[in-house]
């Protein structure tokens, strides 16, 4: 036997949460979607909506970071069945990795085909104003360097194959269709593609590892995303996911600037309206991908 820290939840408990999720709901989920800190209000343009709680969810983890409700909706966006969490987990919370990236392996026996992933994001490009948008194209994976990945232990064929490429974790005709719409909205002054690093957290970032990470080629450093890509790409599942730049990343020993999770959840609730925009059209426009 494997300890749950190696393995996490076996095939046969995703089976059953879905299962049970599925026999709650008429929605028959095609595009899932997980919102990051403060950008939770993008469930709530969800038509039909059915919800639960994390704490209602068999084998469910709980949400405990403020600016994350902690709610799965089921619902359709311009008709489109999707699924939503308000709210992901982090390594942070004391969660194993496998159990932060459970919810990624539901959305797959669901029927999802694509899933979109918010985040907020520090940036480290210094062309990066606080409140752009960057569209994820690459990210460089920290705790993976040290072999903290959530496809460690015994490989479930089930989901996917032992050794997966991320060479195309982001799909490339996805990402064109996002820069499209986001030039078609007139969001090309605050529409960035780039390179995104995660951390364990929860700590922020020292200014030396702030200019490590930008040496090494990020645009965005954050604490959540990558560990959900590997396991959703894993599953087969399409990707798009994207950061909003909710404070700029400290590079100067001179300054005076902190960060902090106010001014994350701030920056939130300013660009929320343009993000929700953005990923509304995306999977309005996303139905011909869905088939793949």
């Amino acid at each position: 036997m494997f300890p749950e820290s190696t393995t996490g939840p076996s095939f046969e408990d995703c089976s059953a949460t879905a299962e049970w999720l599925l026999s709650q709901t008429d929605i028959r989920p095609l595009v899932g979607i997980v919102c990051g800190s403060g950008l939770g209000g993008l469930a709530e343009m969800l038509k039909d909506q059915k919800a639960f709680k994390y704490s209602n969810i068999p084998n469910f983890p709980q949400s405990t970071v403020h600016g994350h409700a902690g709610m799965l909706v089921f619902g359709t966006l311009k008709g489109k069945p999707c699924v939503c969490m308000q709210g992901r987990f982090h390594l942070y919370e004391g969660y194993s990795i496998q159990k932060v990236t459970l919810p990624i392996r539901i959305f797959k026996l669901l029927g999802v085909k694509t899933v979109l992933l918010t985040n907020a994001a520090g940036g480290l490009n210094p062309d990066y104003k606080v409140g752009d948008i960057m569209l994820i194209k690459d990210h460089i994976n920290i705790p993976g360097f040290a072999g903290n990945n959530p496809l460690t232990g015994p490989n479930e064929e089930r989901f996917g194959i032992r050794f997966p490429s991320m060479s195309d974790a982001y799909d490339k005709e996805l990402l064109q269709l996002a820069k499209a719409v986001g030039v078609e909205l007139g969001y090309g002054d605050f529409l960035h593609e780039g390179v995104y690093c995660v951390l364990g957290g929860p700590s922020f970032e020292t200014i030396a590892e702030c200019r490590m990470m930008h040496k090494l080629g990020a645009d965005a450093v954050g604490m959540s995303t990558v560990h959900e890509v590997i396991v959703a790409r894993h599953c087969g599942m399409r990707v798009l996911a994207l950061s909003l730049i909710t404070n700029q990343a400290v590079m100067n020993y001179d300054s005076q600037k902190k960060a902090n999770h106010e001014e994350v959840l701030e920056t939130g609730q300013l660009r929320a309206e343009q993000l929700e925009r953005l990923v509304t059209s995306m999977v309005d426009r996303i139905e011909d991908h869905n088939n793949v």
